[in-house]
C-alpha cells in the first residue's frame, strides 16, 4: 500500500477515485506544526532559529499518519503546490522521518485523473527553497507580531494586534478615509442637444464638448448660460463624420484577486464566500452520475498563463461547438504582472465539456455561478476579437462642438460567451456610447429637439470594497494571492475596519492603532517597503537569496524602531462618545465602546462598575423566549441577528426578524429590503412561504 498525503481533506475523495486501489489517501487538514503560541518561539541569537511544536488539534491525525506511514510501502506527499503546501510536506516528512531530498514529493494543479497519474510518474524531492520562503514569511509576521503589538497595546489599549501585512492593508483602508474627508467636490455641467434629422422623428443624444476646435469643461453657471446663449436660436450642422471598425480583445483568463474582484462586483459574493466556492470547485463536488469531480484548476495563483494543453482543448471546443472564425489566427497569450510568481496556471475549467449548465443540479448556487465566471472567462480568453463599426460625429452650433459616439456589433467573437459587467465603483455616465444614430452626411442640417443642462459634481473616490482592497493590494504588491482573504478577514476582526454596505472604512480604533504605527515603525507600514518584503520573499523561493539573512536585514531595521518606540512614553488615547443614558447601578452617564460584536454601552466606572447594555435597538422579540433580538456582528464581520437572552437563548437568523408569523407554519418571518420591496420568507428551511410587498412611496 502507498499512503499519499494532502492537505485539505475536502478532495480526498477526488484524489481516492483517481488513484485506484492500492493507494490510501490521508489529509493533515492544513499544517501540523507551527511555531510555538507560548513565546516568540524564534531564536533570534542562533540565525533566527525557528522553534516547532506540534499544533494542539493535530495530534490524533498525527498519530494516525505514522501508523498508516509504517504499515505502508511508500509515503507520497500531494499538499498544495504552493509555498504552504510544500512546508507542510517538509514538516510531515520530519515527523515520519522521510528524507526531504528523496523522490516523495508529488504536486498536481488540478485534481483530474491525467493530472494525477502524471504527477505520480514525476516525484521529486521536497523544494527547499520554497520551505525556506514559507518558513521566512512565518518568521517575520512573528517577529513584528510578537515585538510591535505589546508597543501599541501599551500606547492605545490593551490587546491590540499589529503584523507585516494586516497593518499594511489597514494603512490603504485609512488613506482612502483621509482622500475622502479632504476631498472637496468641484462644480462642472454636462449639456446634452438631443437631435433629430429634418423630416425624421428619430430621436438622438449629442453631448457639449468644446468651442472652436478645442475641449472645453463647462464649470460654473455664468459658463454654462454662456454657452447656451450662444447656441440659442443657431443652427445645428454636421461638421466631422469619422466611421471606422474596432476591436476588443478578450480579458485574461482569471487570477485569484481578478476572481475575487468578479465574483463580487458581478455576483454580490464576499470574499469569504467566492473563496468556500472556488475552494469546492477545486476539490471536487458531487456530480450526478460521477461521483465527486474536481471542476477549477488550483484557485490560488497570480498567473494568467495557460498550459498548451487546455490551449488545446479550448481551440477544439471552440472550433466545435461555434465556427472556426471564433478561434483566432494564433491562440490568445497574456502577460503577467509584474511580480507574478507564476507558479501556477490562470484559473481554468478543468474539462470544458463539463459545461456550468450541465453540471447545474449539482450545484450549490454559489458553486453554480462561480463556476459559470470562472467557465465563460475561461472561454472567451482563448476566442477571436469582437469587431465593431464605429462612428464618431461632430456637430457645430454657432463654433460650439458637441459630440455624437456610437457602435453597433459586427461580429461577436469573445462577447459570444462573454460579456463585460459595468463596474458602479468606476462608471462614468457622462460618456455616452449610443446604437442607434441615423445615417448622416457632413454639411447635414440637423433639429434641435430639445436642449438640456445638467450641474454636476466631482466624487471623492469610492471607499475600498473588499474586491477593490484586494486589486488595490495586488497592484501595490502586499502580500500574495494566499493572503488576501485572511488579512481582510483579521482587520475587520480586530475591529480595525468596518462595513458601510459594501463598502470598509477604518472604525476610530482602526485610525488611531494606524497613525500610531506609522508615527514609531515608518519603515514596516511603508507600503513600498512591505512589497520589497514580498520581493526578496520570491528571491528566496528562487533560491537567490539565504532567509535568514534576508530575516536579518528586515530585523535590523525593525529593532532600531522597536527602540524609539520605547524611548517615547507617548500615550494615544480613543476619544470616548458620552451616551445619554444613565449606568442603573452607579449614576454615572454611560459611554459607547467598540467591541467582539459591534459598539455597545458600558459603564465609565470599569473596572469598579461593571455595567454594560446593549446600544442597538431591538428588531423584534425572540420567538423561543420572548426577549428582544438585537443586530449583531460576527467573528467574519457578517451581521446577524441574535437574542439578547443568549448564551441561555441561541436563537440567530441571518435576516432580521420581524414580528409577523408563517401563515403556513406558524415560524417566525424574515425579511430582506431592496429600494422598491420588501420580500418576507419564513425561517424555517422546510417551510417555503415567502411573499413581496411593494414598498409605497413617501
Amino acid at each position: 500500500m502507498i499512503l499519499v498525503v494532502i492537505e485539505g481533506a475536502g478532495k480526498k475523495e477526488t484524489i481516492q477515485k483517481y488513484l485506484g486501489s492500492g493507494y490510501e489517501v490521508m489529509a493533515t487538514k492544513g499544517h501540523i506544526r507551527d511555531l510555538d503560541k507560548n513565546g516568540l518561539s524564534v531564536d533570534i541569537a542562533n540565525n533566527f532559529e525557528p522553534k516547532y511544536v506540534v499544533m494542539s488539534d493535530k495530534s490524533a491525525i498525527i498519530k494516525s499518519l505514522t501508523a498508516k506511514a509504517k504499515s505502508a510501502g511508500k509515503v507520497l506527499l500531494a499538499t498544495d503546490p504552493d509555498r504552504e503546501g510544500e512546508a507542510i510536506s517538509w514538516h510531515v516528512a520530519h515527523i515520519l522521518d522521510i528524507d526531504p531530498n528523496s523522490a516523495c514529493r508529488i504536486e498536481f494543479n488540478e485534481i483530474s485523473k491525467s493530472a494525477v497519474q502524471k504527477a505520480l510518474q514525476n516525484p521529486r524531492a521536497i523544494n527547499l527553497d520554497l520551505v525556506d520562503a514559507q518558513q521566512a514569511r512565518r518568521v517575520l509576521d512573528r517577529l513584528v507580531g510578537y515585538k510591535v503589538s505589546p508597543v501599541i497595546s501599551k500606547k492605545i489599549q490593551p490587546k491590540l494586534s499589529a503584523g507585516r501585512v494586516q497593518s499594511t492593508t489597514l494603512e490603504l483602508v485609512v488613506d482612502r478615509e483621509k482622500e475622502i474627508l479632504a476631498f472637496v467636490p468641484e462644480e462642472y455641467w454636462v449639456i446634452t442637444a438631443l437631435l433629430n434629422k429634418i423630416n425624421d422623428t428619430q430621436v438622438f443624444k449629442s453631448l457639449y464638448y468644446g468651442f472652436n476646435g478645442k475641449k472645453v469643461k463647462i464649470e460654473n453657471t455664468e459658463q454654462k448660460d454662456k454657452v447656451l446663449l450662444d447656441i440659442k436660436g443657431a443652427g445645428f450642422v454636421v461638421d466631422k463624420i469619422k466611421k471606422s471598425v474596432t476591436s476588443s480583445h478578450a480579458p485574461a483568463p482569471y487570477t485569484t484577486s481578478t476572481m475575487q474582484q468578479d465574483a463580487l462586483n458581478k455576483l454580490g459574493m464576499t470574499l469569504k464566500r467566492s473563496s468556500s466556492a472556488a475552494q469546492s470547485l477545486y476539490e471536487g463536488v458531487e456530480i450526478a452520475g460521477e461521483g465527486k469531480v474536481a471542476l477549477v484548476t488550483y484557485i490560488r495563483t497570480d498567473s494568467v498563463r495557460v498550459s498548451p494543453d487546455a490551449i488545446a482543448m479550448a481551440k477544439n471546443f471552440i472550433i466545435k461547438n461555434f465556427g472556426a472564425d471564433y478561434y483566432p489566427e494564433t491562440p490568445n497569450f497574456y502577460k503577467s504582472r509584474k511580480n507574478t510568481q507564476d507558479a501556477h496556471e490562470a484559473i481554468r475549467p478543468i474539462n470544458l465539456s463539463l459545461t456550468p449548465e450541465s453540471v447545474k443540479a449539482s450545484l450549490s448556487s454559489d458553486n453554480y455561478r462561480l463556476y459559470k465566471i470562472i467557465y465563460e472567462r475561461f472561454l472567451a480568453s482563448q476566442m477571436a476579437k469582437a469587431t465593431y463599426n464605429s462612428v464618431t460625429i461632430d456637430i457645430l452650433a454657432n463654433k460650439h462642438i458637441f459630440k455624437t459616439t456610437g457602435r453597433t456589433p459586427l461580429f461577436a467573437g469573445y462577447t459570444k460567451v462573454y460579456e463585460d459587467y459595468k463596474n458602479t465603483d468606476n462608471s462614468n455616465d457622462d460618456d455616452e456610447l449610443q446604437s442607434l444614430i441615423p445615417e448622416l452626411t457632413e454639411g447635414e442640417k440637423l433639429n434641435l429637439n430639445d436642449i438640456k443642462a445638467e450641474q454636476k459634481f466631482t466624487k471623492p473616490p469610492a471607499r475600498y470594497t473588499e474586491a477593490s482592497l484586494v486589486k488595490a493590494m495586488e497592484e501595490k504588491g502586499i502580500g500574495r494571492p494566499a493572503t488576501y482573504v485572511p488579512t481582510i478577514t483579521l482587520i475587520a476582526n480586530r475591529l480595525y475596519t468596518e462595513k458601510e454596505g459594501k463598502y470598509i472604512k477604518p472604525t476610530e480604533l482602526g485610525s488611531v492603532v494606524c497613525s500610531t504605527l506609522i508615527k514609531f515603525f515608518p519603515d514596516i507600514m511603508n507600503i513600498g517597503f512591505t512589497a520589497e518584503m514580498e520581493d526578496k520573499l520570491d528571491s528566496v523561493e528562487e533560491g537567490g537569496v539565504e532567509w535568514q539573512k534576508f530575516v536579518a536585514e528586515f530585523y535590523k531595521v525593525l529593532e532600531a524602531e522597536l527602540k524609539t518606540a520605547g524611548e517615547n512614553t507617548e500615550k494615544f488615547r480613543l476619544p470616548v462618545e458620552e451616551s445619554n443614558v444613565v449606568c442603573d447601578k452607579c449614576g454615572a452617564k454611560m459611554v459607547i465602546r467598540n467591541g467582539r460584536y459591534g459598539k455597545f454601552l458600558a459603564c465609565p466606572k470599569f473596572p469598579e462598575c461593571k455595567n454594560i447594555k446593549n446600544l442597538n435597538e431591538p428588531v423584534a422579540k425572540c420567538p423561543d423566549c420572548g426577549k428582544d433580538v438585537i443586530a449583531r456582528r460576527g467573528k467574519s464581520g457578517k451581521t446577524f441577528y441574535g437574542c439578547t437572552g443568549y448564551p441561555n437563548c441561541k436563537f440567530i437568523s441571518w435576516d432580521p426578524p420581524t414580528d409577523q408569523k408563517c401563515p403556513t407554519c406558524g415560524g417566525v418571518l424574515t425579511k430582506k429590503e431592496t429600494d422598491e420591496q420588501i420580500k418576507y420568507n419564513c425561517i424555517n428551511k422546510t417551510c417555503r412561504y415567502s411573499r413581496t410587498e411593494k414598498k409605497v412611496p413617501v
